[in-house]
């Protein structure tokens, strides 16, 4: 049975160019749509800009029945913008007498192999949730986010195939008014490539990028040190 609900994605990456977030987030508000779902998309970043813009985002943030957020990992956290966000929905949830029946999830992405390290970001995910009265449908987390950089999944095709494989489970629960699997969640933590293989590829790329600006003898300069 096909479900006619809105679904917003919110993309937390400040990044002008596609990000991952934008990747992940897309893959899966497309797989919902021939569900029914009505689906649309904003960045945060540029919906903070004008008061306008602040307003058009809390009018999508009310009238949706699932939001999605996906963002990246800064400092063990969420991106600036995200939280400023979510301040201003918590600002204006708490002026209304009844809200509707809303849910809310996240993919948080980061350039560390390791997934565990989304955890804080998750929990602060869903406390918001948890204050502002959104229903809780879970997460997805992934390491190594870097290796999609802002291609869409279709054309990372193999190296991508456990991320898709989750978001399409992930899709199909969501649009039945259920929480994200925990088989998706742990597809979606395998990552891309093995961590020693992400490891060694980042620090090729560190050192390709570091004699791009002319900086590679100076990786190792401590310039806090006396």
């Amino acid at each position: 049975m096909k479900l006619n609900k809105r679904v917003l994605l919110l993309i937390g990456s400040p990044k002008q160019q596609p990000s991952t977030s934008q990747s992940l987030g897309t893959y899966l508000i497309e797989k919902m749509q021939p569900q029914g779902a009505a689906a649309q998309t904003l960045f945060v970043h540029k919906s903070l800009r004008t008061r306008d813009r602040r307003d058009n985002l809390l009018k999508a943030v009310n009238q949706a029945h699932l939001i999605v957020i996906a963002f990246p990992l800064y400092i063990d956290c969420l991106p600036s913008s995200v939280i400023k966000m979510m301040e201003i929905v918590a600002k204006d949830r708490r002026q209304k007498q009844a809200l509707p029946a809303q849910r809310l999830v996240c993919i948080v992405n980061n350039g560390f192999p390791e997934p565990h390290q989304n955890d804080t970001a998750v929990a602060i995910c869903r406390q918001f949730a948890k204050q502002t009265g959104f229903d809780w449908a879970g997460s997805l987390v992934l390491g190594g986010g870097e290796a999609i950089n802002g291609k869409p999944l279709k054309e990372v095709k193999a190296m991508a195939r456990n991320i898709i494989k989750s978001l399409d489970m992930a899709a199909v629960a969501l649009s039945s008014g259920s929480s994200i699997p925990k088989d998706a969640q742990i597809l979606m933590a395998k990552g891309i490539v093995p961590h020693w293989l992400y490891r060694w590829l980042g620090k090729i790329k560190w050192n390709s990028d570091a004699k791009k600006h002319a900086v590679h003898r100076k990786l190792y300069t401590r310039p806090f040190q006396q």
